[in-house]
């Protein structure tokens, strides 16, 4: 098919669902909960394949298979079934007294027709959060998936091309070029998830059409450990946070800012739970996840030259594995600290005053998530008003994504716009003001015809 072929035939698709969307089919909450549940037996039904996709894309253990990409998914879905009725009611606001008799209301509207390019890190799940805000949201919706996994990616088209007519929710495979030539079609929503570079070309393509964009992007998160912090439950956290996914994980611990008091305390601890977690053999471990390319791993081999190696630093070109790895003696000079690192590399600086550490930290792009280890509020609370980030945890990493009740988006450089539950709702609906206006009284002040109607109003509007 030739690049003419493609266009056109994408075109059309958009077509349709504009089509299908004007009809109003997808605007019932009756509609939006049966799709739900459709997409949701859907899921239970392929588990196995997905798991196995999973697998052969990225080695995914079934553990972080299951409660990272499809639990994680199914309990959005759940809990939009629960509440989508209750998002969907039109809200009611107060009116000034300037609008005495009238009635204010919120109405959540549908964009239409919306595309959601998602990545390759947790390709499953950050392919179906999207879709479920896209359905609750009473929006049709074409996918492009990641070509980076490209096993899930045709679990996901096949599910979702068996579950749903193409007018409704489509999925389109390819490449760049693929997602080049959807981002010249006219959508009323674009969500992206992926890299900061890609996010640019998104917004400057949705820019040519005004089309409102959420962009999930990254950056360099980082994790503050406090001399107070308890340490053993902090390094088993920071672990478990950081090498999940093998360090694939936007959200993932870029790196550590360690009290200087307590950094050999907290190197040892962290090299314990490495070796808990994965073995004293990470690279032989059949549940360790490899790295997605030949690119990327690369790229992160080189990263192994910085500082000082204190813990892991093999790797496996084969494999595409890469040992959980532990630098010091590192500085914002050192190639790691350069751009968002994205894998089993952890970092470590230490530091003597919190000020200079808040000071370093913006200096640099605002991050997605940042991290922070200590039994005094106070000192947390100075870092999360001093420091600007998407979202974040105290005593604890990632966990904070997990919850439906709290936004997941980023800021400035790492992203705009947020989802997940009620806020995927709002994600995906526009927020319409209506005035609802009596007939049965009419305020003459007004009108400046009205005999010291500029008085009246004067008073009023102080």
């Amino acid at each position: 098919m030739t690049e003419t072929d493609t266009a056109l035939k994408n075109n059309q698709l958009v077509n349709k669902q504009k089509a299908y969307f004007q009809t109003g089919a997808t605007k019932s909450a009756e509609f939006r909960i049966a799709q739900l549940k459709k997409l949701y037996n859907a899921i239970v039904k392929n588990e196995e394949k997905i798991i196995n996709a999973l697998k052969a894309d990225l080695n995914k253990s079934d553990f972080e298979a299951y409660s990272t990409e499809i639990g994680f998914t199914l309990k959005e879905i759940t809990e939009a079934i629960k509440n989508v009725k209750k998002w969907m009611k039109p809200k009611r606001v107060k009116t000034p007294i300037t609008h005495i008799g009238t009635k204010s209301k919120i109405f959540r509207e549908p964009y239409g027709v919306t595309l959601i390019i998602s990545p390759w890190n947790y390709p499953f799940q950050l392919t179906m959060t999207p879709l479920v805000g896209a359905i609750i949201g009473g929006n049709t919706a074409i996918i492009k998936p990641s070509e980076l996994t490209p096993s899930t990616s045709s679990v996901i088209r096949s599910i979702l091309n068996d579950t749903f007519e193409e007018e409704y929710i489509s999925v389109i495979e390819g490449g760049v070029d693929t997602s080049t030539n959807l981002l010249q079609q006219k959508f009323d929503l674009i969500f992206f998830t992926g890299s900061v570079q890609v996010g640019k070309i998104v917004m400057e393509a949705a820019s040519k059409h005004l089309t409102p964009l959420i962009l999930e992007l990254g950056g360099k998160s980082p994790t503050i450990v406090n001399d107070d912090a308890n340490l053993k439950v902090t390094a088993k956290r920071i672990i478990w946070g950081k090498f999940t996914n093998a360090g694939q994980t936007c959200i993932a611990p870029d790196y550590i800012y360690v009290h200087e008091n307590v950094k050999d305390e907290l190197m040892k601890a962290l090299k314990e739970e490495v070796i808990h977690f994965y073995g004293n053999k990470p690279l032989e471990n059949s549940q360790y996840t490899k790295i997605v390319s030949e690119k990327h791993f690369n790229r992160l081999v080189s990263f192994l030259k910085d500082g000082k190696l204190e813990h892991g630093g093999g790797f496996d070109q084969v494999s595409h594995k890469i040992e959980p790895t532990i630098l010091s003696d590192i500085t914002w000079e050192s190639n790691c600290m350069s751009e968002e690192i994205f894998g089993p590399i952890l970092p470590i600086i230490s530091y003597r005053r919190i000020n200079e550490v808040i000071e370093e930290i913006n200096k640099h792009p605002k991050p997605l998530a940042l991290y922070v280890f200590t039994e005094n509020s106070s000192l947390a609370n100075q870092i999360i008003e001093r420091v600007p980030f998407g979202g974040g945890c105290v005593n604890d990493t990632l966990y904070h994504m997990a919850t439906p009740y709290l936004p997941f988006g980023g800021v400035g450089e790492s992203g705009t716009g947020n989802y997940h539950g009620e806020y995927s709702f709002n994600a995906f609906t526009h927020d319409k003001s209506v005035l609802i206006q009596t007939t049965k009284i009419d305020l003459k002040i007004r009108y400046h015809t009205t005999k010291n109607a500029l008085r009246f109003i004067r008073k009023l509007l102080k």
